[in-house]
């Protein structure tokens, strides 16, 4: 099973208008969709349990909280042991300036996105936290100059 969920038309756009403002209120969620507000909740609760729909957040702008800068960085694993591993995914949960951690195929291990206030605010994380990890061999670090493209929604087909 490739644990896709059998979706219809009107899973999809309720999926699609929450993703763009989950702030709707049932009643204006099921006029947008032509449904029922009974008949979208429903939906939307199946949709939770199923997985296909999680928590409700609010975006928040990085740059008006201080946090213009982002880093990608790249790191390489001392070893591949499975509490080393442990370790440093355990560390990069409770880091709240990574904002995503990818474990990656080729020369890197891992790719960060990382927030910090300027760039020296990064080299001191950089410095002090990371690569004194005991599970990081090495890091390299890229400026991001601006961000091009920013998207949180999936595409619902």
């Amino acid at each position: 099973m490739n644990g896709l969920i059998k979706l219809d038309a009107l899973d999809r756009r309720i999926i699609t208008l929450l993703q763009q403002d989950a702030s709707l209120s049932n009643a204006e969620l099921a006029e947008r969709v032509g449904s029922t507000g009974p008949s979208c909740w429903r939906r939307i609760r199946l949709l939770e349990e199923a997985g296909v729909l999680g928590r409700t957040i609010r975006l928040a702008d990085q740059i008006k909280l201080g946090h213009g800068v982002n880093m990608l960085c790249n790191v390489r694993m001392r070893t591949f042991e499975a509490d080393s591993v442990a370790a440093f995914e355990t560390f990069v949960q409770a880091e709240p300036r990574i904002m995503e951690c990818f474990s990656m195929s080729g020369d890197w291990d891992y790719l960060l996105r990382v927030v910090a206030t300027d760039v020296a605010d990064y080299e001191t994380f950089l410095m002090q936290r990371l690569v004194k990890h005991p599970s990081v061999a090495g890091a390299s670090s890229h400026l991001a100059l601006r961000v091009a493209k920013y998207q949180t929604a999936i595409p619902v087909a």
